[in-house]
């Protein structure tokens, strides 16, 4: 148990320092990045190309060792999510998402970086983040 409380300490701060070096924890260079019409900044498009070509081989692996029902190399059983097509909760969910990272320059992982910095933006997202969570039961059965 301790193990693995410390492999996902290490992952989270290693990720947590990526988010800061490349400068996706900086809601006005986000912003830059998302402004296409204006003084667009490309630079973030480097940083998630780089990420994808990282994480696609590791998923693939990760991939194998699930049908092979083989664990984690932590030793962890590895759940990953089906494939599905396009459903009307995952579009507005994408709709959602991607109107609140384009007005606040924040998605939630650089929002626990700033939160973690005592940063304002990051308080202020993650309680957003948090009510949201709260209130998806009942507002996904008001809606069906």
């Amino acid at each position: 148990m301790m193990k693995n409380t410390l492999q996902a300490f290490a992952i989270g701060l290693l990720f947590g320092c990526g988010l800061l070096l490349s400068g996706m924890a900086n809601p006005a260079k986000v912003q830059g990045f998302l402004d296409l019409a204006g003084d667009w900044d490309p630079s973030l498009a480097l940083v998630m190309a780089g990420a994808i070509a990282v994480a696609m081989p590791l998923f693939r692996v990760a991939e194998a060792r699930s049908r092979a029902q083989r664990p984690s190399w932590s030793g962890a059983v590895i759940s990953l999510p089906g494939k599905h097509g396009l459903t009307r909760s995952l579009i507005l969910g994408s709709v959602l998402f991607g109107i609140g990272w384009g007005l606040a320059g924040i998605c939630p992982g650089p929002a626990l970086v700033l939160l973690g910095a005592l940063q304002w933006q990051g308080l202020l997202f993650v309680l957003a983040m948090l009510t949201g969570m709260v209130l998806y039961r009942p507002l996904a059965r008001w809606l069906h």
